[in-house]
């Protein structure tokens, strides 16, 4: 594999997530069990994509990759799985255009297995930046309401759809139904077949846990974009945390500081980074 050329933290955690997203998002954006942070969509959008290109997120969820491309002078285009999430991505761009955004946007609901073949062919390799993040398993995510006599943990699922790509199985486990990796991997080529002369595709991807085990994402993203024609460029570390002075602030969620603090899973860590993965088409210069 080929030196990369640039290592880098990004600090894009010093606000909470909530309040990075307030007057900007509707309000019904925080039952979404996995967003990103606006910051960090911010960063990568002005680092790998200039102005008037077109930035492609074929797993869109609330649509934040297409907020901040359009206020930051990109066209957008989003496809999301889920109709749920489709609408409200397209209603978030709605109140960008109010708040002033006046780039060219579009959320339309899809499957991301099909990018380059009968979903946006029109779009391969005119791209100028894909940026997503793929969804899976919903153990870091949710939001906490608080009883009297319990906690009870909400928004946990980004559907009950057993084809959404975040409850697909890591192997397969009956004919017709697609593995994890599988559908991935399907949804990476097509992200190959998008991309222009000189584009970036970034994942912003991070460990995480399934019934107690790590699993590590970001290796497995980099052997499928292997596969699909693609080349490491660039590997970042967003920070999920807040940095004070020479001390780190937690932006974790209830449920892991309880998991640490009980010890049901043992050996636990708190992750309090996501890695951010550059790739090019192999043959390409970074």
């Amino acid at each position: 594999m080929a030196e990369l050329t640039q290592l880098s933290v990004w600090p894009v955690s010093q606000q909470p997530a909530r309040v990075q997203r307030r007057s900007r998002y509707l309000a019904e954006s925080t039952a979404h069990p996995g967003k990103m942070l606006p910051e960090l969509a911010r960063t990568i959008i002005d680092s790998y994509s200039e102005p008037g290109q077109l930035v492609l997120d074929p797993m869109c969820g609330i649509g934040t990759t297409l907020v901040e491309a359009i206020h930051l002078g990109r066209d957008a285009t989003g496809v999301e799985f889920e109709p749920r999430w489709a609408t409200l991505a397209a209603r978030n761009l709605l109140l960008a255009r109010e708040h002033g955004a006046v780039a060219n946007a579009l959320a339309l609901r899809g499957d991301a297995r099909r990018l380059g073949q009968g979903l946006l062919d029109e779009l391969a390799g005119i791209v100028g930046l894909i940026l997503t993040s793929p969804p899976y398993g919903p153990s870091t995510h949710g939001h906490v309401r608080k009883h009297e006599d319990r906690v009870e943990k909400l928004n946990t699922r980004y559907s009950r759809n057993p084809d959404n790509l975040a409850h697909l199985p890591a192997r397969p486990k009956r004919r017709g139904r697609d593995s994890f990796e599988a559908a991935f991997a399907e949804i990476l080529a097509g992200c190959a077949r998008m991309l222009a002369p000189g584009g970036h595709l970034v994942l912003t991807v991070r460990p995480y846990r399934a019934r107690g085990a790590l699993v590590d994402l970001p290796g497995q993203t980099i052997r499928l974009a292997h596969d699909a024609g693609l080349r490491l460029a660039n590997r970042h570390v967003a920070l999920l945390c807040g940095l004070r002075g020479e001390g780190l602030v937690s932006r974790t969620s209830f449920f892991q500081i309880q998991h640490q603090r009980t010890g049901a899973i043992p050996r636990m860590l708190l992750i309090a980074h996501e890695d951010v993965l550059v790739f090019s088409k192999r043959g390409e210069t970074a």
